[in-house]
């Protein structure tokens, strides 16, 4: 793979990623570019940054010149930068289209011009829209209900099409929802977590009756890393293996672990347009790679609400003002010869 360009990669789900990469001895450079928006924090990468062969980049994946400038340095690219909440996507829609779509057609574009050898562009199951029964394969049709949804089917599309008409080595995944350290507290397993750490009281959507897989981080980032290896452009793989939940199970799975019970616990009306289940087919990316999860639920909650309990520093700006982020600091001590650039 020789040189990995990681978008998002300061993010939750990118920067577990970027520290698994960066122990492959086929990899000889990995490069972060991150918008650092209000989800996307240095401290993430935390001792990520003390591999020589890690620099970060602070820009954005819409800004073409930077893009093609860092693409044509690189021969493979792994696009995770998103705007990714589904409730600030119902007040901010034009955000989540510039970012969504055209920063994957202006990834895209550079990757068709420089030739790279490989694309992965990173998805979400929202995509194929709520099922009341059965699970999506990868070849059922996109039907998002939400702004967010909406702008990843589309990126989708875009990046499949680039494949289609200009043979760029693109390969789409879809994963279930991930949970792990490092999440932003707006995030319902961090949400819930953080909130009754402090012994406050969290909310469930109607009667907490909506389905969603929880697959933990690792996992889902393993399986990026196995379709980056080994996938077959053009397709699409489904990462799935969690473990099925409503939220009424989740949030008593996490009383349990934190210490509390069902009186700190109220309920409110639904929100908008909140779809009742996801479900996804994963046997192909299972069958044709070789993937299996390692996480059960259980294990993987525990210690994601520990990792919580003992980095209060991290989340607790956060919460207090969710809209606010986080200022990079810490990277020029870490490494101070290289890596950083604003």
């Amino acid at each position: 793979m020789d040189k990995v360009l990681v978008t998002g990669g300061a993010g939750f789900i990118g920067s577990h990623f970027v520290k698994r990469i960066l122990q492959a001895d086929d990899v000889a450079q990995v490069t972060v570019l991150d918008a650092l928006t209000y989800a996307g924090h240095t401290e993430n990468l935390g001792e990520a940054f003390l591999y020589p062969k890690l620099t970060f980049i602070h820009g954005n994946i819409v800004d073409a010149d930077l893009v093609d400038q860092l693409v044509q340095q690189h021969t493979s690219v792994v696009h995770f930068a998103a705007e990714s909440h589904v409730d600030r996507s119902f007040f901010t829609a034009g955000t989540f289209l510039t970012t969504n779509v055209l920063g994957t057609q202006t990834l895209a574009d550079a990757a068709m011009r420089h030739g790279v050898q490989r694309f992965v562009h990173v998805s979400t199951d929202e995509v194929y829209g709520p099922l009341l029964e059965g699970a999506a394969t990868e070849d059922d049709p996109l039907r998002p209900t939400v702004p967010y949804a909406a702008s990843k089917a589309a990126s989708d599309l875009v990046a499949l099409s680039y494949h289609r008409t200009y043979d760029v080595p693109v390969c789409v995944t879809r994963s279930s929802n991930n949970y792990g350290p490092y999440q932003h507290p707006e995030k319902i397993i961090p949400l819930f977590v953080t909130r009754l750490l402090r012994g406050q009281p969290v909310t469930l959507h109607d009667r907490g009756q909506h389905v969603r897989n929880w697959l933990h981080v690792e996992d889902n980032c393993a399986a990026i890393e196995l379709v980056l290896r080994g996938g077959v452009p053009g397709e699409v793989y489904n990462i799935g293996g969690g473990t099925d939940l409503t939220g009424r199970d989740l949030t008593g799975e996490l009383l349990r672990i934190c210490g509390a019970d069902w009186d700190a616990v109220t309920y409110v009306p639904d929100r908008r347009c909140n779809d009742l289940r996801y479900a996804m087919e994963w046997t192909k990316i299972a069958d044709e790679l070789g993937y299996k999860p390692t996480h059960d639920l259980e294990s993987g909650l525990v210690e994601t609400a520990d990792w919580y309990r003992r980095n209060p520093d991290r989340w607790a700006p956060l919460a207090r003002s969710p809209h606010a982020p986080m200022p990079a600091v810490h990277v020029a001590a870490l490494r101070p010869e290289r890596g950083y650039v604003h």
